[in-house]
């Protein structure tokens, strides 16, 4: 039984390396991530139970997919297996300033794309603390966005946790769009989670963080409102006041899954002491992140502890 329940999309991330572009590399790393098994992934690498749920192909590409994910520790048992379709593609651009990275979506039609929310074994909710969502699946289709709502409705009926990521991609669709596609759903959740560029670009809020997440906070009137500030940390405010924390200082290797990583880690936090404990957490965990490539952070519990006594980094013999 889980205690968090992930559900959406994860692609395969194809990335050149050695300064090489895309036009230019004859070969590509290749890993495995997406938003909401991130998260699973992360949180089983700390010891909680995790599962996610998605649609893949049947072929050697979704058993992939599913292979990794399962590999992280993540109960793959809910995910749909379509008879045909393909899994979605990611393909990275590392940046080298002055100039800038950037990511290429091949996902249109996807086997998640054509999912059916009532194929979906709503009962493996059953038990968990948290159902954890994101902004990006209802981006991604019709089929995608009634199960963001089938899931939420589910989550109520077992008196689980909603935790909502909005992680706007602007590949998918105008701010506008996204907009008012997300603001219905996470009206009344416990939790939200959003970066400061997202509050901006999406919902118009921007200036000192204690404001931007007073207003959201009111405007979706939900529990806990975590606004991450990237390189300064990141601030929540729920019924009992607001709290800021610090970034942890970070050599970094790939920036891509931090987001996942801190949602991951104030999850954990959240969930064992409170919300201080969570942004302590989430910071940490979204550090470590960065220092290994791909989408999930492999550090254990006791070197994410290290970071947050203040005794990591160095060489150990």
């Amino acid at each position: 039984m889980a205690t968090v329940v992930g559900i959406g999309e994860t692609l395969i991330r194809l990335a050149p390396g050695g300064g090489e572009t895309l036009e230019s590399a004859s070969s590509y790393t290749i890993h495995v991530g997406g938003a909401e098994s991130n998260v699973c992934a992360n949180l089983a690498r700390l010891g909680v139970a995790t599962a996610w749920i998605s649609r893949l192909p049947r072929n050697p590409l979704g058993r992939r997919v599913a292979g990794v994910v399962r590999g992280c520790g993540v109960d793959t048992g809910g995910v749909l297996w379509a008879a045909d379709g393909r899994v979605g593609l990611m393909f990275v651009e590392p940046g080298a300033a002055p100039r800038p990275g950037g990511v290429l979506y091949y996902r249109r039609d996807s086997a998640f794309a054509e999912i059916d929310p009532d194929a979906v074994e709503w009962q493996r909710l059953d038990g968990a603390r948290v159902v954890h969502l994101t902004g990006i699946t209802p981006g991604l289709g019709a089929g995608p966005r009634r199960l963001v709502e089938r899931a939420i409705a589910e989550a109520r009926r077992r008196d689980a946790r909603v935790s909502f990521d909005v992680n706007y991609r602007s590949t998918l669709w105008p701010p506008e769009a996204a907009r008012e596609a997300i603001e219905p759903l996470v009206r009344g959740l416990d939790i939200v989670i959003v970066n400061d560029r997202d509050a901006r670009t999406v919902f118009g809020a921007d200036g000192d963080p204690a404001d931007v997440a007073a207003s959201l906070r009111a405007r979706f009137r939900c529990g806990v409102l975590v606004l991450t500030l990237g390189e300064h940390g990141a601030f929540a405010l729920g019924e009992t006041g607001g709290l800021r924390q610090p970034a942890y200082a970070v050599e970094i290797v790939d920036r891509i899954g931090r987001g996942d990583a801190f949602a991951a880690g104030f999850l954990y936090g959240y969930l064992e002491w409170g919300i201080a404990e969570g942004l302590r957490y989430g910071t940490a965990l979204a550090a470590l992140k960065q220092t290994y490539p791909g989408d999930v952070c492999h550090a254990t519990l006791e070197e994410v502890e290290a970071v947050l006594r203040g005794s990591s980094g160095g060489f150990h013999r």
